[in-house]
């Protein structure tokens, strides 16, 4: 995995909204996009693969549905072309409704969700055997936090002292069907199983430059406080936002309500 060249705050914003343009450009593909969910980790994703990821680390995107917004940074980071975007979950392209490591800067195929943060302690127990200074990001939805095997993780990496690992939720409040309220209190609940953690509004770049170049000598929880579909006033923190086909006519109307924002 490797970064650009440093970037302002100011760039890092511009390459968000950009970002998030293409997110709708392939919401509006034919069949259509988990828009919400992708548009509230842009901002998330812009931070670590333009300013924090290493050559050496690992980023595991646990919360697979939101592959649009991970193909938008792929593309803003030049790993795949631009206009492969159209492509976006096209029978016999690369680009699929879930990330695959067919897809260039793709570590490991994601989507069954509950599973990316055992990869990733796995990953990085690797890297403490290999005595190397790899870090190891996993970035989860706060739905899948339901998921047993998450929890199961969460006290194997506490038990090991994973210092090289980082698990950033896109605590945005919304599953597919229903709010997430019943995960509270999370940050005590990592606590509990021996992480540090840290809670961030999850849109503010220059914080989160600072925190997720951070780093512990334990495993390290960021809940990131965000919006599901931001940017987009009428998708904004809306379940219908969850997973969308956008018209010709919808499409529009969102390009300019991102331009405004």
């Amino acid at each position: 995995m490797t970064t650009t060249t440093a970037l302002t705050d100011t760039e890092l914003r511009q390459r968000a909204q950009h970002m998030r343009a293409n997110v709708l450009r392939m919401g509006a593909s034919e069949a259509g996009a988990h828009v919400g969910g992708s548009l509230s980790c842009v901002d998330i994703l812009a931070v670590l693969y333009m300013d924090v990821l290493r050559s050496a680390d690992w980023f595991i995107l646990s919360k697979g549905h939101a592959s649009a917004a991970l193909y938008a940074v792929l593309a803003e980071c030049g790993w795949i072309e631009e206009e492969e975007l159209d492509t976006y979950a096209v029978a016999g392209g690369r680009l699929g409704g879930h990330p695959s490591i067919a897809v260039p800067g793709v570590e490991i195929g994601t989507g069954s969700l509950g599973h990316g943060l055992s990869v990733a302690a796995g990953m990085a127990l690797g890297a403490r055997w290999d005595r190397g200074d790899q870090r190891t990001f996993a970035l989860l939805g706060d739905g899948e936090l339901q998921e047993g095997s998450v929890w199961e993780a969460a006290m194997f990496a506490g038990q090991h002292r994973l210092g090289g690992l980082t698990a950033i939720v896109d605590r945005n409040g919304w599953q597919l069907s229903a709010r997430t309220e019943g995960l509270e209190p999370l940050a005590d609940r990592f606590r509990a199983f021996g992480w540090s953690c840290v809670e961030v509004d999850g849109h503010d770049v220059t914080a989160l430059r600072t925190i997720l170049a951070t780093s512990d000598d334990r495993p390290r929880v960021v809940i990131a406080h965000t919006v599901k579909g931001r940017g987009v006033g009428f998708l904004e923190d809306k379940v219908s936002s969850h997973y969308a086909r956008l018209s010709p006519a919808m499409l529009t109307r969102a390009t300019r309500a991102l331009e405004r924002s």
